[in-house]
Parts: C-alpha cells; sequence; structure tokens
C-alpha cells in the first residue's frame, strides 16, 4: 500500500510543502467501492494546485494555499453526470443520453468458455461495429454474453486486438504485475516529464492568474484528455480543442470536459488544414494529444518534429497503455485499464464489476495537467522542451495501490444538496448548464473558467 500524495510529490521534487500550506480533506469511503477513488483523485488535484502555486510564485514571488475536499474530488470523478439542464418546466435534472446507457450495459465484463471474464468495449459507433463483427451478435446484452461465452478470454482479447477494437480480459493485480506490460508500467513513474530538446529558458511574467497568456492546443477527445485541457483552463490558460467534424463524440462528455475552452474543426488528412495546425503549433506551449501510438507521427505532428518547429513546446500524450510494453500499440478506455490493472476483477464479492466512477479517466487527466504544470515551471526556469506522458492503466495502478477501505454500503454518494453547494451555473449557446465548478482552492486566484462550453466547431482556428 502506498500514500497517493507521496507519489504526486515526487513527480515534482524540490523542497517539501510546508504542511500549512495544503488542506487536503476528508477520507474514503464516499462512493460505494473500497478503492480508494475519492482520496487519490484528492492528492492529484492538490498536485495541480500545489504546481499552480509554484508558477504563481515564478510570477508573483508568492506562494498560495492550496485546499481540496475528498468528496468533493470523488464527486468530480462523475462530473458528466452531475451535470443538468431545465426541462420544459424550468426544472434542473440531471440528463445522460440513450445512446450512453445501452453503451454502459454492453461494456461490462461477460464469462468466457475457459472461466475467465473478458470486457467488450462499445464506446463508439466505430469501435463497437468492429467489436460486433469478432463476435458476431447483436448489440444486446443477451446477445453479447452469448457471444462471449463461446471464447476464450485471450483469444478473444488478441482477435479485439486484430480487428483495432477494445476489450480486454479481466486480470487480477498479481497477474497485470506478473505480465509484461504491467511490469513495464511499474518501472516508471505516474506522470513521465521527458526533456526532449534544449531551448531558452521561457520566464513567466506577472500576469493575473497563474496560466495566463499560456496557449493549449487540445485533440484530445473523451475523457481524460479533455479533462487535462479543462483544468489549465481554470488557472487561466487558452485553450483551442482541435477536432474533425466527421470524428465521432460522446455529447455529454464534450459538454463537461469543455468549460473554458474554444473549438474548431480541423481535418489533419487534409494539406491545407494541417497546415493552419502548424501555424497554430508556433505560437503554443502545449500541445495535448490522445491519439494510438505513432497516427501522429504519421501526419507530420509527433514529438520531435512539433519540438523542432516550436523550441520550448509542451507536448502532452495520453493513452490507455502508455508508450511502451507489448500493449502500447492498443486503444482503450476506462473501462479496460479497470479490467486489466485488477480493479475490475475485485470490484464485487462474487463476480468482476466496474467502479461507480470513471476513476481512471478523471486522474489520468488531472495526472496530465499535473505534468504540464510542471514542465511549465521547468521551461521558465531552465529552458527545453518537453514530453509529459501518462496513461489510465498507470492511474488504475496507482488506485489500486493504496489499498481498499472496509466493506462498505452500496448507498454510498452526494446528496443534491450537497452537490448543488459545488454546481455553478452557466449560459451556453444550448441553454443554462448546472455543473461542477472547479475543485481545488486556491487562496489567491480562484480556479474558474472565463467563458463557458463551446459550441463544437463553433470558434475560428486561430489564437
Amino acid at each position: 500500500m502506498t500514500n497517493a500524495l507521496d507519489e504526486v510529490l515526487a513527480v515534482r521534487g524540490g523542497e517539501p510543502i510546508p504542511s500549512t500550506m495544503l488542506n487536503l480533506t476528508g477520507a474514503d469511503p464516499v462512493l460505494p467501492t473500497r478503492f480508494r477513488i475519492g482520496e487519490t483523485c484528492a492528492a492529484v488535484v492538490a498536485g495541480i494546485g500545489l504546481a499552480a502555486s509554484d508558477i504563481w510564485e515564478l510570477r508573483s514571488g508568492r506562494r498560495q494555499n492550496v485546499g481540496v475536499d475528498v468528496r468533493h474530488a470523488a464527486a468530480a470523478l462523475g462530473s458528466s453526470a452531475h451535470m443538468q439542464k431545465p426541462n420544459s418546466d424550468g426544472v434542473f435534472s440531471s440528463f445522460i443520453s440513450a445512446e450512453h446507457q445501452a453503451m454502459r450495459q454492453l461494456t461490462q465484463p461477460w464469462p468466457t468458455k475457459d472461466g475467465r471474464w473478458f470486457l467488450p468495449h462499445f464506446g463508439l459507433p466505430n469501435l463497437r461495429e468492429r467489436v460486433l463483427a469478432v463476435l458476431g451478435c447483436d448489440p444486446t446484452p443477451e446477445s453479447v454474453r452469448a457471444a462471449v461465452a463461446q471464447w476464450d478470454a485471450l483469444d478473444l482479447e488478441a482477435a479485439i486486438d486484430a480487428a483495432r477494437a477494445c476489450g480486454a480480459m479481466v486480470r487480477s493485480n498479481d497477474e497485470w504485475l506478473g505480465h509484461a506490460h504491467g511490469q513495464a508500467l511499474a518501472a516508471k513513474p505516474i506522470v513521465e516529464i521527458i526533456k526532449v530538446a534544449d531551448s531558452d529558458p521561457e520566464p513567466m511574467p506577472s500576469a493575473p492568474r497563474p496560466l495566463s497568456g499560456i496557449n493549449v492546443l487540445d485533440l484530445t477527445r473523451i475523457l481524460a484528455g479533455p479533462i487535462a485541457a479543462r483544468t489549465l483552463a481554470e488557472h487561466g490558460a487558452e485553450v483551442l480543442m482541435v477536432t474533425a467534424a466527421q470524428l465521432p463524440q460522446i455529447p455529454e462528455h464534450v459538454i463537461d470536459t469543455s468549460h473554458g475552452k474554444r473549438s474548431c474543426f480541423l481535418d489533419l488528412n487534409d494539406t491545407a488544414q494541417a497546415a493552419t495546425l502548424k501555424r497554430l503549433v508556433k505560437d503554443a506551449d502545449v500541445f495535448s494529444q490522445g491519439y494510438r501510438p505513432a497516427v501522429l507521427e504519421g501526419l507530420g505532428f509527433g514529438v520531435e518534429e512539433l519540438a523542432a518547429l516550436r523550441p520550448g513546446l509542451i507536448y502532452t500524450s495520453i493513452s490507455c497503455f502508455g508508450a511502451d510494453g507489448p500493449f502500447s500499440h492498443r486503444g482503450g478506455w476506462e473501462q479496460v485499464a479497470q479490467t486489466v490493472t485488477g480493479i475490475c476483477n475485485e470490484g464485487s464479492p462474487d463476480k468482476p464489476a466496474l467502479l461507480p466512477a470513471a476513476a481512471c479517466d478523471y486522474t489520468t487527466g488531472y495526472l496530465a495537467a499535473y505534468g504540464v504544470l510542471l514542465a511549465l515551471a521547468r521551461r521558465a526556469r531552465e529552458g527545453g522542451s518537453y514530453h509529459v506522458r501518462v496513461s489510465l492503466c498507470q492511474s488504475g495502478m496507482l488506485i489500486y495501490r493504496q489499498g481498499q477501505t472496509a466493506p462498505v454500503a452500496s448507498n454510498l454518494g452526494h446528496t443534491q444538496a450537497e452537490l448543488d453547494a459545488i454546481r455553478i451555473e452557466s449560459q451556453t449557446s444550448k441553454g443554462p448548464l448546472k455543473h461542477l465548478g472547479p475543485i481545488v482552492q486556491l487562496s489567491e486566484t480562484k480556479p474558474h473558467w472565463v467563458r463557458p462550453t463551446p459550441t463544437l466547431g463553433g470558434d475560428s482556428a486561430s489564437w
């Protein structure tokens, strides 16, 4: 068992933080799981606050006090589920699409022919069709259960991989740590910050917020990557989301992870539009991407090429399995990371089960933002271009290392009054929206978003 805050602060290094400057309150269980997901998330968010304070000290000469409530952090792990919009009577209530609900019913662990369990992932229409083609079944729980039961688990995992779909055999944590890929991740820190090139230092001038004047290109979707960029926006960064009109999305997640950003469409397969992105990179400080390995390199947007184009760039890669190891080429999602790292295996007393929140996704997004903040501070002090790397599986392993609480009641969670206390209201192009505000508290620069969630593709491709 490890302490999540110790692991977070180990990535930062440097002088110890005075205990009076960090107020981390509350404890798990908050949600109906024995895993300490609220405490783990709170530790990472506290790291973000401390890293923002580091940058504020570079700008102003002053540090800030940081506060995080574990219960608030636990709520943030399911923030899209806590959004509310008004109905025809003007009453605010939560919403989730029928399509997303159907996906959740299918994306579950199912028993296999050899007595194991396998989780196929049906997250987006293109991936769903690939999984259904491998299984040869209909998109219903009964049909998926019957189809999975015809396979040995590892054979199905290999077939899903060959089809460039997503899914994995349920493993115990011991199995994962004994596997070559688990061993590769275990040898790495929870956030990798790799210097890839030299450049002149870029000092942080005086400004009203920690990330004032920092330009961020966000080329990510669903869910960790957008959370990372949204977090940078809440500390003052100018964030431009870049996606293509034809790429599938999950609307609830787009709405909830886009506060504070602008959004434009660029198709990187189009020469002229790719050139537009290159021009944007020249004035960017951060380039964040969540594509499968080698995809962006093939389009001319790899880390070395962009660091040469814009010396001092912080290039951020967010993936499921990380950059190294036999599974690094695989795509993956929150549920897949839980499945391989042992979390799903211990989800319930009698069978595998998923967590009651997207803890790997959100924790990974916050870790990415933390790495970017640390890299920006390092760039200010000594210069350099940096590659920040995080993965869902690494976050799953961090969560697992925190150990478990005593058995918990199934009705744990937040009251509406508790959620209302941390909700804020935004006026969006689609009407009013209530959603969770930033979780971390800073004593001088209150985290906030300066613009509401945008219309996808509704802004110009410019700074």
